[in-house]
């Protein structure tokens, strides 16, 4: 909810100091020039956005106003998570991995770790991964590149919501000055009318430029920042995953993997040594063939 608050305080602080300054509230509602402000806004992002990338736009939002998705907890939990799947591989054999990714849901190596694997792209980016690695085919170097590509990908698709948003933050005082000389337009065309009264028209136009820039920087900019935060954030989570993958498709053993995965995390939120390698005890999945205990 810090977001809501922020947008808030922003209309709060300019109200205030506009009534400070004895203004006129009722000056301000211009339905008029919101119309032409907020339909230019709708009508530009409809022309310049596909229909997928609008979707995204408003999936998106609903995002900024939630908790913060990747905690500390939330990336504990996917170190257990490629712990425990580096194990079974090592343990269990290719063969046994790839009938794993295949099902991940009917898989009770991937059923222990739900909460890691939330995220249903994070699942199909960990069990793509396995399943090619386990084919033996690529080698590591390769698999490598295959997932900077992805990734890359993925941060380029997460990024244009925000680069929308932007681009309409960019044009909305635009279209605030083209409502305020409209509004000029019509208080021209009334000059037989006293001062006064031309004085309340060209205030009234002038509300169409102030209504643009205050949409633009104190609602439209911050959220395409918020936004922005949002998707690196998950970028993050991926490149964290990616890093445990790409070390054991190396040969590292598990342990490192697992160690390369955790020092990708960003060190705010990143789990301590210690804590992670006590959480890989006790969360590996246990098989036959020998003891779980981290190494």
């Amino acid at each position: 909810m810090i977001p809501l608050a922020g947008i808030l305080i922003v209309f709060a602080a300019v109200a205030g100091g506009y009534l400070i300054e004895s203004g006129d509230p009722g000056i301000l509602a211009q339905p008029a020039e919101l119309l032409i402000i907020l339909g230019s806004a709708l009508g530009a992002m409809l022309a310049a956005n596909p229909i997928s990338r609008l979707a995204r736009i408003a999936r998106t939002l609903g995002k900024i106003f939630g908790a913060p998705g990747y905690t500390t907890d939330r990336y504990l939990a996917m170190l257990v998570m490629l712990h425990s799947v580096f194990q079974f591989a090592r343990r269990q054999g290719g063969s046994a991995l790839e009938n794993a990714v295949d099902n991940p849901g009917g898989s009770p190596l991937f059923a222990a770790h739900a909460n890691a694997l939330a995220n249903r792209e994070a699942l199909d980016f960990v069990c793509d991964t396995l399943r090619i690695s386990s084919l033996g085919t690529v080698a590591p170097y390769h698999l490598e590149i295959m997932l900077d590509n992805d990734l890359e990908l993925r941060r380029r698709e997460a990024f244009g919501p925000v680069e929308s948003l932007e681009t309409l933050a960019d044009s909305l005082p635009g279209f605030g000055i083209a409502a305020a000389v409209l509004g000029v337009i019509l208080a021209m065309g009334s000059l037989k009318d006293s001062p006064l009264q031309m004085g309340i028209k060209i205030a009234s136009a002038l509300v169409g430029t102030f209504t643009g820039i205050l949409l633009a920087y104190g609602v439209v900019s911050p959220v395409a920042a918020r936004i922005a935060k949002i998707e690196d954030a998950e970028s993050t989570y991926f490149e964290a995953i990616k890093a445990g993958l790409a070390s054991f498709a190396k040969g590292m053993p598990p342990s490192i993997a697992v160690e390369c995965a955790r020092r990708a995390i960003p060190t705010e939120i990143r789990p301590d040594f210690e804590k992670t390698v006590e959480a890989c005890r006790r969360g590996a999945i246990h098989t036959p063939a020998k003891s779980s205990v981290l190494k």
